[in-house]
């Protein structure tokens, strides 16, 4: 199956449970604006090579457009799409003002120097430009894209909205033009400090899923002494969750990225992964002494038995096939759909509880929507203030969860859908 079609069956799935009007789940289920686009980009070599990338926005009953650009080679459609109905969902049920899209750009970018990065980064977002901007469109980084690269999105940006504001006769100097184009800095969140970015954004995930344990092991008087934790991916939001939780007093005991894992029954110094990544490129060319380490595959270590198995890798690693095998009775999703529906239903019936993707790394977009707020009001908050203002938004989102789940006996995933699907419907009514 798709992974638009995984996105339509989850839909569907609390759609059904509630009860969801067929008008409104028709809305739901289409996106309103897809938009493919092929441009060259000049190589260092003086060649041209064509691109091709996209730009889906899902829906804005609730507010904006908003969602990452990713660069990788198997970016294509059907992933686009469903990731940006994901983030629809995603902001409804964190209840923030925003609405869903995504984008992305087949590229492999280590095949790039930084000057083309530069380039093919511009270019793209040159070729979005009259669908995006601070009150329509919001982009964000995701997958190989980086604060840089939305430094470089949020200049190219500015300079075509004076282009097109001189076309339309106002002058380059005047203050409407001035204003405009200082606005124009609120069109991407995620932006490097001190170019317009918010604190807290580059641990923001991984600080979200971190509060719904946080309260999950309040209301279950959890010890962290006693849990132990496996990441499973250790690219942003894995390295700051196994950062965050370690300094919660979780014990971590496997962590892996791409190349395998690391698996320790005495536990990881989460500290001394992080930089040995950064040094030697991977965590398996780490050599972590202690009690019971060796080298996992990545499939490995899905199936170790541990209390809490966080998911910080990519879309549907969790399947069918595998299900059956997990043995931890908690697992968080901090990637965007690591699991597909057919493996829900095996986790569901072994007893096996799934903080869903749209709840627990709703962090990511929450505090992008901080940077926003920032940009537009030129107010900016410290650290801890966003965090403070994160917590007072995730865990109403989880406990409003957790009563929906109570109410229609479901799933954290099917209630999750139905917390936003409430919110969404609400919204496209006084529209329609």
């Amino acid at each position: 199956m798709s992974l638009f079609k995984n996105t339509l069956a989850q839909i569907n799935n609390a759609a059904e449970t509630v009860g969801l009007d067929k008008d409104i789940l028709a809305i739901l289920e289409k996106p309103q604006r897809i938009l493919e686009v092929s441009f060259p980009v000049k190589m260092d070599d003086g060649t041209l090579q064509m691109f091709k990338g996209f730009r889906v926005q899902h829906n804005n009953a609730r507010g904006p457009h908003k969602g990452g650009i990713r660069f990788a080679p198997e970016v294509d459609m059907d992933e686009v799409m469903a990731l940006s109905t994901w983030m629809t969902f995603k902001c409804a049920c964190a209840g923030i003002p925003l609405g869903g899209g995504k984008g992305g750009v087949i590229v492999n970018t280590k095949e790039l120097s930084e000057g083309e990065l530069e380039r093919l980064s511009r270019a793209y977002f040159r070729e979005i430009a009259p669908i995006v901007g601070p009150h329509k469109d919001v982009p964000a980084p995701d997958m190989y894209t980086t604060p840089q690269i939305m430094n470089w999105m949020a200049d190219e940006y500015k300079k075509w909205t004076e282009e097109q504001l001189v076309k339309e006769g106002v002058p380059a100097d005047s203050d409407v033009c001035k204003k405009r184009v200082s606005d124009a800095l609120g069109v991407v969140t995620g932006k490097p400090l001190g170019q317009g970015g918010s604190e807290g954004r580059g641990a923001a995930t991984a600080q979200g899923g971190a509060f719904v344990i946080e309260q999950i092991a309040i209301e279950r008087t959890i010890n962290p002494a006693d849990t132990t934790v496996i990441v499973q991916g250790f690219g942003n939001a894995g390295s700051f969750a196994a950062k965050i939780l370690a300094e919660m007093g979780y014990k971590i005991i496997g962590v892996s990225d791409s190349k395998g894992g690391l698996y320790c029954s005495g536990g990881i110094n989460a500290e001394a992964a992080i930089s040995c990544k950064a040094e030697k490129g991977s965590v398996v060319e780490c050599e972590m002494t202690g009690e019971g380490c060796r080298r996992v595959t990545n499939e490995e270590l899905l199936e170790l038995e541990c209390d809490i198995l966080v998911l910080s890798a990519k879309e549907n690693q969790i399947t069918a096939e595998n299900a059956d095998r997990i043995k931890a009775p908690l697992i968080v999703e901090l990637a965007n759909g690591p699991t597909t529906p057919e493996a829900d239903k095996i986790l569901e019936g072994k007893g096996i509880e799934v903080i869903p993707d749209i709840l627990a790394n709703s962090g990511g977009v929450t505090v992008s929507y901080f940077e926003w707020v920032q940009n537009l009001a030129d107010n900016y908050w410290t650290e801890e203030e966003v965090n403070k203002k994160l917590k007072e938004i995730i865990v109403p989102a989880y406990l409003r969860d957790s009563e929906i789940k109570e109410k229609y006996s479901c799933s954290h995933r099917c209630a999750a859908f139905i917390s936003a699907i409430l919110r969404l419907e609400e919204a496209i009514r006084k529209r329609l």
